[in-house]
């Protein structure tokens, strides 16, 4: 009875992994970017996906953002992490102080909360965006910041 029991449970503690996925991964060289929309951007800026849709409800993009580059006004439904690799840039809530990010800082903005990023006026940045999709939208788009609000 031990005989049997033995390669019986070997098998069966092994059949998981026989079934298991195997990973996936994309070379930097393979993720395609596009100069970001002037409906949305003031200035040049580069938007590249991190990864394809396969994870349903996140999204998120590297985002290289020229010196005197922004985005528009905008919110998440589902909030907001930035993650700053390269450079320096500013970001700030709708009436809220204009904030420096630089390499290494991460920023979360809650659902909902109407904000801007971009780089300085003399600084490009580089920042991973990634989002939470919501009813099937990780963004809502406003107006363009104005050169008043955005300053120097």
């Amino acid at each position: 009875m031990t005989r049997l029991l033995t390669p019986t449970l070997a098998l069966a503690l092994a059949a998981p992994a026989a079934f298991a996925q195997s990973m996936v991964i994309t070379h930097a060289e393979d993720r395609a970017g596009q100069i970001g929309s002037e409906d949305v951007f003031t200035g040049t800026v580069y938007v590249a996906p991190v990864f394809d849709p396969d994870m349903a409800s996140v999204s998120a993009g590297e985002v290289t953002f020229m010196p005197g580059a922004r985005s528009a006004w905008h919110t998440h439904p589902g909030g907001q992490k930035l993650v700053i690799t390269h450079g320096t840039g500013w970001t700030q809530e709708r009436g809220g102080e204009k904030i420096t990010m630089q390499a290494g800082d991460v920023f979360w903005c809650p659902p909902d909360v109407e904000h801007w990023h971009g780089a300085t006026l003399t600084t490009s940045v580089t920042h991973y965006a990634i989002q939470e999709v919501v009813d099937g939208s990780a963004v809502e788009w406003g107006e363009h910041v104005t050169d008043e609000e955005y300053g120097g």
